[in-house]
């Protein structure tokens, strides 16, 4: 079952960036567009994930980005 955004915890978030998947979609999201990927970050921080989502989807089509969301779903642990 999927969470929703509102359920994503600050340990889920943690977990995330911790893991090496999390790692590389962090460093391959900066690489593409670090602007981009700040201004979501600020979204995310104030609780506008609706924002967020508009901001980052042209982000979130590029190839190497959604093998890297998809090895998240299937691994978290990295």
């Amino acid at each position: 079952m999927e969470k929703k955004t509102e359920d994503f915890s600050m340990g889920d978030a943690m977990r995330l960036a911790q893991s090496d998947a999390g790692k590389q979609l962090f460093a391959a999201l900066q690489q593409k567009d670090s602007h981009t990927l700040q201004q979501a970050m600020g979204q995310a921080a104030a609780g506008d994930f609706a924002q967020v989502k508009q901001t980052m989807s042209d982000l979130l089509r590029d190839p190497q980005i959604r093998e890297l969301l998809n090895r998240l779903g299937g691994n978290q642990n990295g």
